[in-house]
């Protein structure tokens, strides 16, 4: 039989009677013979609780013993998963990331996993046991407690699954799979049921909040198979269905996709825009403007330099809105008057709407339908970023939803393939 691995997030092991129902749902699966490994994510709502109490003791907490406290949500987790299905007869053992030996870098609180030891983990899954693993958290080559950056539990259930060699990554969510868009902004969003790496990839960081951006890098650099699915069905769904449920993330070489110019539409309200104005426009200053800002461990999105008249330019880009105002301090302390620029403008009130799909290597028109359809709402676009299956465009942050719905329905994704 196959060996799987499944993950659950905090909403799915959220309360004692839902902790229950996965108990019941790996026995399922392990009951049919199939070798079963599960991460799992703080109960919801926890790991905010636990960074908002260090906060109390220290306004900015010191990033490594924030992540000693932090990791402890899943230790609470992985303990009660594996109650839970001693209880019902299963055979279970629980590990941290340390005792499994994810081995990260150092960076507290954002660590990125360099690798995993499977050694004891395929031990006892030959003997029978279903392993019940912590995710978002690691450690260090001094072995220092180290967590992943929110989300990162996805990322650890990928990554163990590529040490594991495993046949399917389950995901299991409070959502039944990836929509074309948010359901609740556009109620006629439609559940795809496959969607390839690529396009998985564009919608996670563009916003799309089904699954962490560098769970779907693992998985599209491991060739992991991956699935999401919901947790919040009956756990005694049988198997076949279960199994065949949700989204299926494949590869663009695989058969039986949907084929469509767009598969979806992705935002994200986690945007600020930054311009330097009136830039000397001279080889370097690009790197003089984002080097600083790359030293202060800020991420740029999308950038625009115009070609300058007289010499100057202006130079803008994106940042997370969460960095927004550190990237404002770099820039007026460290780079304004050193390059000699006029002035440094900031903007947290935008968004970025994009329109995601393969198809639009094969589909003309593209980027005129979505100009289109935006100018006819009334909607004035200030940037625009493109790749070879994404267009992306910053738009004042209160016309998202019109824009998200407008876009929608302009390239008829409420509609089923034709085949």
């Amino acid at each position: 039989m196959s060996l799987i691995v499944q993950k659950y997030g905090g909403t799915s092991v959220g309360s004692a009677e839902r902790i229950k129902n996965v108990a019941r749902r790996i026995a399922k699966w392990s009951r049919a013979g199939h070798k079963v490994a599960v991460v799992v994510s703080a109960m919801s709502g926890e790991t905010n609780r636990l960074i908002d109490l260090a906060k109390e003791i220290q306004p900015a907490p010191d990033p490594r013993e924030l992540d000693v406290v932090a990791a402890t949500g899943e230790q609470v987790t992985i303990g009660l998963l594996s109650m839970g299905l001693k209880a019902i007869g299963v055979k279970a053992r629980s590990y941290t990331g340390a005792q499994v030996r994810v081995l990260t870098d150092s960076a507290f609180t954002k660590a990125r996993i360099l690798s995993i030891d499977a050694g004891k983990l395929h031990a006892d899954l030959d003997s029978g046991h279903v392993v019940v693993v912590a995710g978002f958290q690691g450690e260090d080559e001094h072995r220092n407690i180290t967590t992943l950056g929110r989300g990162g539990s996805d990322t650890s259930a990928v990554a163990l699954a590529a040490a594991l060699k495993a046949d399917e990554c389950l995901i299991y969510t409070d959502v039944d799979g990836v929509y074309t868009t948010d359901p609740r902004i556009v109620p006629e969003a439609r559940r795809l049921r496959t969607i390839t790496f690529e396009e998985m990839l564009e919608m996670a960081s563009l916003g799309s909040k089904v699954l962490q951006i560098r769970s779907v890098e693992f998985a599209g650099k491991y060739r992991v198979r991956l699935r999401v699915l919901s947790s919040l069905t009956d756990p005694e769904m049988p198997l076949e269905l279960e199994a065949a449920s949700g989204t299926l993330i494949t590869f663009e070489e695989d058969t039986n996709m949907e084929e469509a110019a767009i598969s979806g539409i992705a935002f994200t309200r986690d945007e600020a825009k930054i311009t330097l104005s009136s830039v000397p426009d001279r080889p370097g200053i690009a790197y003089q403007i984002l080097g600083p800002i790359a030293d202060a461990n800020i991420d740029v999105d999308m950038i625009i330099q115009n070609t300058g008249v007289h010499g100057l330019t202006d130079f803008s880009f994106t940042v997370h809105r969460n960095e927004y105002a550190k990237a404002m301090d770099v820039l007026n302390d460290k780079v304004k008057s050193h390059i000699g620029a006029t002035s440094v403008v900031g903007d947290a009130k935008i968004c970025k709407v994009s329109v995601v799909g393969i198809g639009m290597r094969s589909h003309v028109g593209i980027a005129s339908i979505m100009f289109r359809t935006l100018a006819e709402e009334g909607i004035n676009i200030q940037m625009i970023s493109t790749s070879e299956i994404k267009i992306s465009c910053i738009v004042e942050d209160k016309y998202m939803e019109l824009a998200v719905r407008a876009l929608h329905k302009a390239f008829g994704l409420e509609q089923a393939p034709s085949r």
